[in-house]
């Protein structure tokens, strides 16, 4: 069940892409029993990795030192994306609340953000932290949609957002254009901030694409213009390597993208993929959460480091 997987593997579509791979890598199916693994996160001190599975409302755990897997919260609140903030901590989205939060060294939770204006949120989905401690997050609706991921309700907001949480915790929007933000990374540098837009799911002829955002001295954004499109399924969650690749999800696996905006491979996995982030000690494994399962690869890239 565990272990190398038949039908995976790397398929590479500009020569480029085969510096990426190791040739006798291979795509390791971690774990499976899942119904919709999202949000993975590496905790380099601890070596382990956290990760969602949304409808079982659970957070599991992957520990790297002997493979085990447990459970580290239950209930979640239907938690989805994950992040590790500058001194470590857990951000998660988390869709049954309808907030972002943090948990404390302690193990207290700290809530971060649950309303705009007076307004519930919708629902969470990624989240991603800048070197300056502002925390950046979507807020689709897919959370209150239906009751498998959250609870049914009505949007308080009326529109899908993209928000900034500034440390001194004032909120944001940056981005008010989108019909369903979903993932979101920043470059290397910062310079640039790439938001996909799942509006496909629930939109006739909507996009399935990833946008490319200028960030701005002030933290506010410019630009905009569609980075990728997505060419099988939609794009979900994503992260970027050092030299600014971009591993995306997608549904035949994870797609890479060269900076300029060209598909140059794709890491072949036998489910849909909804996110993916790299880990390990030096950054060069990349960790994929497919719909039911874990799996991970070693590549010849590195992460770009979240501290």
């Amino acid at each position: 069940m565990y272990g190398v997987i038949e039908g995976t593997g790397f398929e590479a579509i500009e020569p480029e892409f085969e510096a990426c791979f190791i040739g006798h890598a291979r795509v390791e199916r971690l774990w499976s029993g899942a119904r919709w693994s999202e949000g993975p996160v590496w905790f380099a001190a601890g070596r382990y990795l956290l990760w969602s599975d949304i409808p079982n409302n659970r957070i599991l755990r992957w520990d790297d030192t002997d493979g085990a897997v447990s459970v580290f919260r239950q209930p979640s609140n239907n938690a989805n994306g994950h992040t590790v903030d500058r001194q470590g901590r857990l951000v998660s989205c988390e869709h049954l609340t309808r907030r972002v939060t943090r948990t404390e060294h302690d193990g207290s939770v700290t809530v971060l953000a649950d309303h705009w204006r007076g307004k519930r949120l919708n629902s969470p989905n990624d989240v991603v932290v800048k070197s300056d401690g502002s925390v950046w997050f979507t807020d689709p609706s897919y959370g209150i949609m239906m009751d498998y991921e959250g609870d049914r309700a009505k949007s308080e907001i009326d529109a899908c957002h993209v928000y900034r949480i500034d440390p001194t915790g004032d909120i944001t929007i940056v981005a008010d254009e989108y019909l369903k933000p979903n993932g979101l990374a920043f470059s290397p540098d910062e310079s640039l901030l790439y938001i996909a837009d799942t509006g496909a799911t629930h939109h006739a002829g909507g996009p399935k694409h990833i946008r490319r955002h200028r960030v701005n001295a002030d933290g506010s954004l410019s630009g905009g213009d569609v980075f990728a499109e997505c060419t099988n399924g939609l794009f979900d969650g994503f992260r970027l390597d050092r030299d600014g690749r971009i591993w995306t999800s997608a549904t035949d696996g994870v797609h890479c993208y060269a900076p300029d905006g060209r598909l140059i491979g794709k890491v072949l996995i036998p489910e849909m993929v909804a996110n993916v982030c790299f880990g390990g000690p030096k950054l060069n494994r990349l960790f994929i959460c497919g719909t039911t399962s874990l799996y991970a690869v070693f590549l010849n890239v590195n992460g770009v480091s979240p501290v």
